[in-house]
């Protein structure tokens, strides 16, 4: 990822890339919460099941285009995800709250 965002946010697409559901996990607080696909899942055991559950269910590839300081703890990422789900391509934004090094909060939707 070439575009300026604090390290947490650069690890957390890296790891997704490699498909590592530990080292996600590991850059959230204890007590974050995730909401993806419309579904709020908090704290440590929900966002593990998660990411080993409804994130792991297809292939693809996420290209990130952009990415902005929304406040002073917010970074605001755009991008897209190509793989084998319906309709095989998703124009996303990853909202990412963070705490110090950690995410506390991340909300994906289109």
């Amino acid at each position: 990822m070439n575009l300026a965002v604090p390290g947490v946010v650069a690890r957390y697409f890296e790891a997704d890339r490699r498909r590592d559901p530990d080292a996600v996990i590991a850059l959230f607080t204890d007590d974050a919460v995730v909401t993806d696909e419309g579904r709020t899942r908090r704290g440590a055991a929900e966002i593990r099941s998660w990411l080993r559950g409804p994130a792991s269910q297809y292939q693809y590839t996420t290209e990130v285009l952009g990415a902005e300081a929304i406040g002073a703890d917010t970074v605001l990422v755009t991008g897209r995800l190509e793989g084998n789900f319906p309709g095989g391509t998703a124009d996303l934004k990853w909202r990412f709250t963070l705490a110090d090094d950690r995410i506390r909060q991340l909300e994906i939707a289109p």
